[in-house]
């Protein structure tokens, strides 16, 4: 029985209530709170942020990938992510190459300290993704991957279909 009384059943979730929404709402708000705070302490010892971190995510995923395919990915400004890739260049995390097809083009790769750094945040996240996935079994696992892909926008959906095909 959900708190309000109501069963949660899958037939029941389809007629769900504001409150239940609002219940769901909050457990998201809360999960990315605790699905950031460990890669957000280690990015504090070294003055980066979540943008920093989002952007050496799909760096590594896509090595090679270009400053305007992750312009799309992130949806951020130009002015935004050229802030965070000056930083990571400078410090040595993130190398940016000319296009051999089109000059205009900057590809970017993380370098071996970058590499060790996405190695340590996504070590973090694993580690919490892979103790809540256990806890809540391969039904509601496969449930949540569904719900999530649900709410992501069409465009997003066609980034993140092409991404989890990647082996890591």
């Amino acid at each position: 029985m959900a708190q309000s009384g109501q069963p949660t059943t899958g037939q029941s979730l389809l007629f769900l209530t504001d409150e239940q929404v609002r219940i769901g709402i909050e457990a998201m708000f809360f999960a990315y709170r605790g699905f950031t705070a460990d890669p957000d302490r280690i990015l504090t010892t070294k003055a980066y942020g979540r943008a920093h971190h989002r952007a050496i995510h799909f760096i590594h995923r896509s090595p090679g990938t270009t400053v305007n395919n992750l312009l799309a990915i992130l949806g951020v400004t130009k002015q935004s992510l050229n802030r965070v890739l000056r930083s990571l260049i400078a410090d040595g995390l993130v190398s940016s190459t000319v296009g051999k097809a089109d000059k205009r083009e900057r590809h970017l790769h993380l370098t071996a300290a970058g590499a060790a750094l996405e190695r340590e945040l996504s070590d973090a996240q694993r580690d919490r993704m892979r103790s809540a996935y256990r806890a809540a079994g391969p039904e509601a696992v496969a449930g949540f991957r569904e719900v999530l892909e649900a709410m992501m926008d069409e465009e997003m959906r066609h980034h993140y279909r092409a991404m989890k095909d990647r082996p890591e």
